[in-house]
């Protein structure tokens, strides 16, 4: 990889923003990816997200690029799009799921590459996410798709395919874990602290035995689950 020029899909989150730092020691040149979706927590997101980068120093790293591929005429009344009935502390991960989200960040962010002269789009899916475009055989099948569509050779890599995200808390607790943005429901700039995405990641510090310097609106009781805890798709 040393010499390679990849683009990491990047929302915010800890995963992706473990992932570029874990990256950019590796490659010569690694470009973040940001694709705006018209998702409600989308703006406070970037917030966070260019706090984070700020504190990064990597001789590689480039300017974080911004994409637009809006899905409201898609989704409709989703509420990732409404800000209506977001999925709160106790619900499944299913819940959370968004329709395609891999399979669209995917494909727009190929066409960059390839306009770009780009060979990786590396992305921060972990251990067991269970939606379908997360998969091996989805990725490896868009994979040669892309390729082929833009003449252009892509490889999709999801180096952290073996970890929960209680590992990847342990993996970066030495980067500001706190500039990163993991909430579906924000109050201001703060995490609301009381829905799915806070709850679990509230859960993965905690089991990680790592300090969170998260602000939260508020700490509502948590539920601690049994087994590993997962971030839900590219994130």
């Amino acid at each position: 990889m040393t010499n390679r020029r990849a683009c990491v899909l990047i929302s915010g989150g800890l995963d992706s923003c473990v992932l570029l730092a874990h990256l950019a020691q590796q490659v010569r040149e690694l470009t973040p990816l940001y694709v705006q979706a018209g998702l409600v927590w989308e703006g406070i997101e970037l917030i966070w997200l260019r706090r984070f980068l700020a504190r990064l120093n990597y001789s590689g790293l480039q300017p974080l690029r911004q994409l637009s591929l809006p899905v409201e005429d898609t989704y409709q009344s989703h509420w990732s799009t409404t800000g209506q009935a977001v999925p709160g502390a106790h619900t499944e991960d299913s819940a959370v799921y968004l329709p395609g989200r891999n399979l669209l960040l995917l494909s727009k962010a190929a066409v960059y590459c390839s306009l770009n002269r780009i060979g990786v789009i590396a992305l921060g899916l972990l251990k067991g996410n269970p939606f379908p475009d997360a998969t091996p055989a989805f990725l490896h099948g868009l994979e040669r798709l892309a390729s082929d569509a833009l003449t252009h050779p892509l490889e999709i890599l999801t180096p952290f395919r073996s970890l929960s995200k209680t590992e990847v808390v342990q993996l970066g607790k030495g980067l500001p874990l706190e500039l990163t943005f993991s909430c579906i429901r924000p109050v201001g700039e703060k995490h609301c602290g009381g829905c799915n995405k806070c709850a679990e990641r509230r859960r993965s510090f905690l089991e990680a035995g790592v300090q969170d310097r998260t602000d939260y609106h508020r700490l509502p009781g948590l539920e601690i689950r049994a087994g590993s805890v997962r971030e839900d798709q590219a994130d």
